[in-house]
């Protein structure tokens, strides 16, 4: 006798997991932050930033990606991106509240930019599914990413 066996398939079962911790995300999260110029002066919501977990954040193909687009001094990791400009003593050039402006929205410099806001307000992103309405980065991890590139001199 057959019998049938009820199977999900795996990206059925990450959706059914996953979207309703999306869907649902806790917009209280999101800070306020205020641009003056070309640069948010106040680190977001007065965090301080650790360069080594911004440099996991920013090689994290699931999170800051910044390899798929710029070459950064980190040899050990392959594959750098050529279609922005490279991030090799970008510490020494920009200033920290104009790293945080350019990683926040570099959209707030230059309009026609390819580089996505990473730190939008929920439900700012113009997403194609409702499902998306959270930052890319958390305030934390901004300021994170803020700290590894002020190492970059």
């Amino acid at each position: 006798m057959m019998r049938f066996q009820w199977q999900i398939p795996w990206f059925l079962s990450f959706f059914i997991l996953w979207y309703p911790a999306v869907l649902f995300a806790d917009e209280s999260e999101y800070v306020e932050w205020q641009a003056v110029g070309d640069a948010i002066p106040e680190p977001l919501g007065g965090l301080q930033g650790d360069p080594v977990r911004g440099k996991a954040v920013v090689i994290d193909r699931d999170s800051g990606n910044c390899l798929a687009c710029h070459h950064m001094p980190i040899p050990e990791e392959p594959m750098h991106g050529t279609v922005a400009p490279p991030l090799d003593g970008v510490g020494s050039r920009l200033s920290e509240g104009q790293l945080r402006l350019r990683v926040v929205n570099e959209q707030r410099i230059n309009p026609n930019t390819i580089m996505p806001a990473l730190y939008k307000r929920p439900g700012e992103y113009h997403r194609p599914h409702p499902a998306y309405k959270t930052t890319v980065l958390t305030a934390q991890e901004v300021e994170d990413v803020v700290a590894y590139l002020m190492t970059l001199k």
